[in-house]
């Protein structure tokens, strides 16, 4: 029986001498592993369509409970990821992520359409790094359940002292009251909070339609890395190494 998905390629697994492994995140099935035959060969035809950080189109056949690939076509190869380093290693963190939400054979069209809006816009958009970054963070943590608490009321309460609680996803303020919390805590802006609720609540279609200082948004980038990955309890190596390309 053959099927026919569109993939974006998440990791690739080397097998034997001429074979390859792939992790897909697929709309139809989620993530998904299918086999590559000869895709190693120098002049095999699916070798550009099963490189990583490509969305293709497979024709897949079952074999013995197991996916094979027999067609694959590339429907964006997001090109200037691959001309620049510091987007590469970033992009190769960001699938990193999805890799570990997603669910084996559990559809979930909001994580494949975040991944590949944050893809092209690193490869074609003039959109700065840092925001791309910071809206992946929460919006993912968002898709993999650990919504934020940013309920507070900001315009009656004393901002000068907000923070938010890391590993409590939540508003803390020291104000010298019962509210102000004790634990992992960095601060936060009005503005940099008033982001953090459009990112979590937008559509889909406008995530990076806000505006946000450069000072704001580095902090901020700050914020919501050390939220996700308190929360999803790891680091990731594509993480670190695309900081040590920022020093």
């Amino acid at each position: 029986m053959y099927q026919k998905v569109q993939g974006l390629v998440l990791r690739v697994t080397e097998y034997n001498d001429r074979d390859v492994l792939l992790t897909l995140l697929t709309k139809e099935f989620g993530r998904i592993t299918v086999k590559a035959r000869g895709a190693r060969r120098a002049n095999s035809p699916l070798a550009v369509s099963c490189q990583l950080l490509v969305l293709s189109e497979f024709s897949l056949f079952e074999y013995k409970d197991n996916y094979v690939v027999n067609e694959a076509h590339v429907v964006e190869l997001f090109q200037g990821l691959r001309l620049d380093i510091c987007k590469l290693s970033l992009a190769t963190y960001l699938v990193q992520v999805v890799d570990l939400i997603s669910q084996e054979d559990v559809p979930n069209s909001q994580i494949l359409s975040l991944i590949l809006n944050c893809l092209y816009g690193l490869s074609s958009l003039s959109i700065p790094d840092a925001k791309i970054k910071t809206v992946f963070e929460l919006r993912c943590a968002c898709l993999a359940g650990f919504y934020p608490d940013l309920d507070a009321d900001l315009t009656a309460t004393d901002c000068d002292r907000l923070y938010f609680d890391i590993a409590e996803g939540c508003l803390a303020f020291d104000s010298g009251g019962a509210n102000f919390s004790t634990g992992i805590r960095m601060p936060v802006s009005v503005g940099m909070v008033c982001a953090m609720r459009y990112i979590c609540g937008c559509d889909q279609k406008k995530i990076f339609s806000f505006s946000i200082n450069d000072d704001a948004l580095e902090s901020l980038s700050y914020v919501t890395e050390a939220y996700l990955s308190t929360q999803l309890e790891r680091g990731f190596s594509a993480l670190d190494f695309y900081k040590s390309l920022l020093i």
